[in-house]
């Protein structure tokens, strides 16, 4: 009896301690809510989705440039238009011969330099001055020594292009001449004198550069006298050089 007493007694005790020692006891499980300190954000937006890149049938994905990695195309310069040089200088080289039955065989071989001017891109002229060599030799069947002649004169210039590297040439010249002469007791001797040579005809210019250029051209001499300086027909070999 006295077992039990002591037994019934324990447990009482072990009741009433409960709830005591409960209370004190702190619940691990609930957790305390906390307060936001940290600084307001902007709300997410919204990102655009990206466009599908075309892959080609049967080509690797690693063999197809990205919009990323392709260079940017070079901006374009527009060029000012070119404006052509006005004056160039025109040296030509002539050589002309003839034969006359009358009045035998004439070599000739020139050189004629000028500064020309360009009215038009197509059109261009200019003055300049001239020397003439002359060789005449007598008629055949005819005794006698050749003679030689010099001439200097000045002249004037105008080509104008037809097409490309075709050009038409035309030249009037006025020289000092020392042309042939005979007397009445047959004698021949040479002179001073006068002679006016209009030229016209056609070139062909090959381009060696910006700024030179090489002609041909190939004349018809309008004054084929007794008097003339020039053989027939007349070729010359022209250098253009632009000044500015």
């Amino acid at each position: 009896m006295k077992q039990l007493a002591l037994v019934l007694s324990l447990g009482g005790a072990s009741l009433w301690l409960a709830p005591t020692v409960a209370a004190q006891t702190t619940d691990s499980t609930s957790t305390k809510p906390q307060l936001n300190t940290g600084l307001p954000t902007a709300p997410a937006r919204n990102q655009p989705t990206p466009a599908p890149v075309y892959q080609p049938e049967g080509v690797p994905a690693e063999a197809t440039p990205r919009a990323e990695n392709v260079p940017a195309a070079p901006p374009q310069v527009q060029q000012a238009p070119t404006v052509p040089r006005r004056f160039f200088l025109y040296s030509n080289f002539g050589l002309g011969f003839s034969s006359n039955p009358y009045y035998g065989s004439q070599f000739n071989a020139s050189i004629a330099p000028a500064i020309g001017y360009r009215v038009t891109e197509r059109l261009a002229l200019g003055p300049g001055i001239s020397y003439a060599y002359n060789r005449i030799s007598p008629p055949r069947g005819v005794q006698g020594q050749g003679f030689s002649t010099n001439s200097f004169g000045v002249k004037g210039f105008m080509q104008f292009i037809v097409f490309q590297e075709f050009f038409l040439h035309g030249e009037y010249e006025v020289t000092r001449a020392e042309a042939l002469y005979q007397d009445n007791t047959g004698r021949v001797f040479v002179g001073k004198t006068t002679v006016n040579t209009p030229l016209l005809g056609a070139g062909y210019r090959q381009q060696f550069g910006d700024r030179a250029a090489g002609d041909i051209t190939l004349l018809y001499n309008f004054n084929d006298g007794i008097n003339d300086i020039y053989g027939q027909p007349v070729v010359r070999f022209s250098f253009l050089f632009d000044l500015k």
